[in-house]
């Protein structure tokens, strides 16, 4: 039987969007990453979300934006806290503002969102049935969640005091990480981590990994910026396209081929195959 996934405090646990047509939003997701559905909501709810699965295990979330007016159709991040209420307070000392909640999400839990000093929004989640992505780093599955910032040493101040993070620059990038979680991983659901990753020559550190800081790109606001890990980068954007969605950028570096993906209503997302150096 597999193990459940489990998440702690300060790691980045869940990922999910809210538009205002959710079946447009499930027939791009599925035609583009794969995705198979089902709803989290009754039918005779006020809202309406649904989970998104990669072979059966939850992946991500899409809602209904309702209400009249624009919506933030993008991408949400979501950070594991025990207690959101002391979450937020530690959040508002670092500098933060609180823009919603605590909000309780049924019997999954109870959520609340903030916006970091420059701008960014980002989210926290205090588990109950729900404890977060059960599967991730696989072609279609959450990859990572980074910080796109306009003033990089200022943020991380602000979430190293709020979080615990540690925040380092690796030379080549900065890495957000959660000192202890690669450890966490080897004790639950992921025993191999550290001898997988030094056989790769990751970075010291990367198993604790749950994240990037990047200097904002031309014309971009300050986000939380969130990749989806496939299998081939170029066949990827070609689904995006051919679902009504664009593509906006392609890149390689030593690790990554990836593609800047913008989904038929508005989200911006970046799908990442995995090409390490040989």
């Amino acid at each position: 039987m597999e193990q459940t996934r489990t998440y702690p405090p300060g790691v980045t646990s869940w990922v999910d969007i809210e538009q205002p047509d959710v079946e447009r939003a499930k027939a791009f997701y599925a035609g583009v990453l794969g995705w198979t559905f089902h709803d989290a909501t009754p039918p005779d709810a006020p809202t309406r979300y649904v989970i998104a699965q990669v072979d059966g295990r939850d992946a991500a979330g899409i809602g209904r934006a309702d209400g009249p007016g624009p919506h933030d159709t993008s991408w949400h991040t979501y950070v594991a806290v025990e207690d959101v209420v002391a979450a937020l307070d530690r959040v508002a000392a670092a500098g933060g503002t609180v823009t919603t909640g605590p909000t309780v999400a049924g019997e999954g839990g109870t959520w609340a969102a903030f916006t970091d000093p420059q701008g960014a929004a980002l989210r926290l989640w205090q588990p109950k049935r729900r404890l977060g992505a059960q599967i991730v780093n696989a072609p279609g599955a959450w990859n990572f969640s980074d910080l796109h910032t306009s003033d990089p040493v200022a943020a991380a101040a602000t979430y190293t005091r709020a979080f615990g993070w540690q925040i380092d620059d690796l030379g080549f990038g900065t890495l957000i990480r959660v000192p202890g979680y690669g450890d966490h991983l080897a004790a639950t659901v992921d025993p191999d981590i550290h001898a997988r990753q030094a056989g790769v020559a990751a970075p010291p550190g990367f198993a604790d990994a749950i994240g990037w800081v990047e200097p904002l790109r031309p014309g971009e606001a300050p986000h939380w910026h969130v990749s989806f890990a496939v299998a081939d980068r170029d066949a990827t954007a070609a689904l995006a396209i051919a679902h009504g969605g664009d593509v906006l950028a392609t890149d390689d570096t030593d690790w990554t081929r990836t593609a800047t993906v913008r989904d038929p209503q508005g989200a911006v997302l970046t799908v990442s195959q995995f090409a390490p150096p040989r």
